[in-house]
């Protein structure tokens, strides 16, 4: 087996980069994962809910990272009218974000009614947008919903946007169930899947009492996890990778309400060429962290003459944390860290930046 893996640039369909300091600090390692193109969470303070914030917010990360190529989203909310959809897609706006209200970090402004939304669904559809959906219904006791079965419950609001709106491209974002998996596949063309790193790796065991493992969806079961993993190996052109990386200060994490978010930006492709080697299925890594989800989202594939991303098996261990840019360094107020999944573990694989 060789030592050298050369594949393209990856490209990650679904990144939280933040605002301010931790923006500053997270859209140079963009490229340091072995990344040029990012589809860019509007899940912002306030939201993305405008074309005009929209491509603000696309300005200042590509002054950051000239080299990466950021796909701009916006946040479904009243604010987003069909008049709307029309000119985020004359400003080259790909896709629309939608979170169920209260499921994650900053969803309070989320959607409480899909009907409602309707006449956007259609525009968006006519327009040719995608709409990326957090796929967890609310949790509700006396519903009988919570964190474990939220997005299972939420299957079927899938299929109905489905079949209201079968040209729509549909994406349900970060899943975490076999249910999900089995949904999508027996869904059409338009409807598509992504997977993060980390519920490739993790179940409910890693995650309860260890915050920095803690995102929403949760990893749920083996017998879920064990489904993300076939459906990858299997390399189904509708799943794709979307890293869900989303980074919160160390003190937001250990506090008495852990932050939702795993960070996995700066090690993402070494992450994932660990994993698929462990799954014996290395060759299906290009597709899934670059052909797949570039076809469903429109995208040219990378041009074969274009420099190429070389990754050799050498052991790296992962920091045990990351600094974040901040005035406080020159003050003397206490520096904020990013503590990243599985910090200070080993992985099999580190890019070659010499190549």
């Amino acid at each position: 087996m060789s030592d050298r893996l050369s594949l393209p640039w990856a490209s990650d369909f679904h990144c939280h980069l933040r605002q301010g300091d931790m923006m500053d600090t997270v859209v140079p390692m963009v490229e340091q994962g072995g990344v040029q193109t990012v589809l860019a969470m509007p899940n912002l303070t306030p939201p993305l809910t405008t074309t005009e914030m929209a491509v603000e917010y696309g300005a200042a990360l590509q002054r950051l990272a000239p080299g990466v190529d950021f796909i701009l989203t916006l946040y479904l909310s009243p604010e987003l009218t069909p008049e709307e959809v029309g000119r985020a897609a004359k400003a080259g706006i790909t896709a629309v974000k939608v979170y169920p209200s209260g499921v994650t970090t900053n969803s309070d402004w989320g959607v409480l009614d899909f009907k409602a939304y309707y006449p956007t669904f259609q525009a968006m559809q006519d327009h040719n947008l995608v709409l990326c959906l957090h796929g967890e219904c609310p949790s509700d006791a006396a519903k009988g919903i919570c964190i474990l079965n939220a997005e299972e419950r939420f299957l079927g609001t899938l299929r109905e946007l489905h079949g209201s709106f079968p040209r729509l491209r549909i994406v349900l974002e970060h899943a975490t169930t076999k249910a999900a998996v089995d949904c999508v596949k027996s869904l059409g063309d338009t409807v598509a899947c992504t997977i993060t790193a980390h519920h490739l790796f993790i179940t409910i065991d890693d995650w309860a009492g260890q915050p920095h493992h803690f995102c929403k969806p949760v990893a749920k079961y083996p017998s879920d996890r064990d489904a993300l993993q076939d459906v990858v190996r299997s390399g189904h052109p509708r799943f794709f990778m979307g890293s869900d990386s989303a980074p919160h200060p160390r003190r937001a994490k250990q506090g008495e309400k852990p932050a939702a978010g795993v960070f996995t930006t700066p090690i993402l492709v070494p992450l994932m060429a660990t994993l698929f080697e462990r799954l014996g299925c290395l060759d299906r890594l290009e597709s899934f962290i670059s052909t797949h989800g570039r076809s469903f989202y429109q995208l040219p594939p990378v041009a074969a003459s274009a420099p190429r991303l070389t990754l050799r098996r050498v052991p790296f261990v992962i920091p045990a944390t990351y600094t974040v840019k901040s005035s406080a360094q020159a003050s003397g107020r206490e520096v904020d860290v990013v503590v990243p999944f599985m910090a200070k573990q080993e992985l099999a694989w580190q890019i070659d930046n010499d190549a």
